[in-house]
């Protein structure tokens, strides 16, 4: 290439680079910000603070250790209930998108892959995107706080129990994979389910919450929810647990045990 050319291709290059920069930037302007990040967004609506569950077992006064157990839990709760209601939030637009045009396209259509991904809403039982949007509204929601914390309550010995300390298990949650967690010292013999262990209180609050926004044994709590999510007088912890005899052997015992710790603890 001789010198005049060099120059000439140089030349160009200086004039048209920041032309091209410009262009790009003005393009990227015109895109709504929720647009650029929204689907990150959709990663980010897990609980990414790490507690440790307390020494509660040291507190000798009952009422100071039920105290310190739902200060824990309370921010915590409505942190993940929050993160939920934005995630609906934006399944709420990929419905209006889908009603309007009867499509769903761009980041509305990437963020309903992500959402049926994370709520278990697969393309093989549910090929067609408005039914999907359907079953991700009745999972896609928060759940009364009261409700979480009577459960947890119960469940750990209010933070107190071997599962709670060793596994920071606040649920009872089991596992079926050898290793996954804590032996129950009363396992039957041949079962082969453990108690699962988590690393911090976070953990074994969003497995709680997947548990009952998914699980097909809480179908019917979620249509309960459905129903009386409008209505704030109505969307109660002690209403909720209705449908919670599926959570414990003892059905109907577990829930009147649930709505007596949600009223003698004035959870709600």
């Amino acid at each position: 290439m001789n010198k005049n050319a060099s120059q000439w291709l140089l030349g160009f290059l200086l004039v048209t680079f920041p032309l091209a920069t410009l262009v790009l930037v003005l393009a990227l302007a015109t895109i709504p910000a929720q647009q650029l990040f929204i689907d990150r967004d959709v990663d980010q609506d897990e609980l990414t603070s790490n507690t440790l569950l307390p020494d509660f077992g040291a507190i000798d006064q009952t009422p100071e250790r039920k105290a310190q157990f739902l200060d824990m839990l309370r921010p915590l709760i409505a942190e993940k209930n929050a993160k939920l209601l934005k995630s609906r939030e934006r399944l709420v637009k990929i419905k209006a998108e889908w009603d309007a045009s009867q499509t769903i396209s761009g980041v509305n259509k990437r963020n309903l892959a992500k959402l049926r991904e994370k709520f278990h809403v697969t393309y093989e039982t549910y090929p067609d995107d408005s039914k999907a949007v359907e079953i991700l509204l009745l999972r896609v929601d928060a759940i009364p706080p009261a409700m979480v914390m009577a459960q947890a309550a119960i469940e750990s010995g209010w933070g107190t129990s071997r599962f709670a300390e060793e596994a920071h298990n606040l649920f009872g949650h089991w596992c079926y994979k050898e290793g996954c967690g804590i032996v129950p010292s009363k396992r039957p013999t041949g079962a082969k389910h453990e108690v699962k262990k988590f690393n911090n209180v976070e953990e074994s609050i969003t497995a709680y919450f997947n548990n009952i926004n998914t699980h097909n044994a809480y179908r019917p709590w979620r249509q309960l929810r459905a129903q009386l999510r409008d209505t704030p007088q109505q969307f109660t912890g002690s209403a909720m647990v209705a449908e919670l005899g599926k959570y414990s052997a003892r059905g109907s015992a577990y829930i009147h045990e649930l709505r007596t710790v949600i009223r003698g603890n004035n959870l709600e």
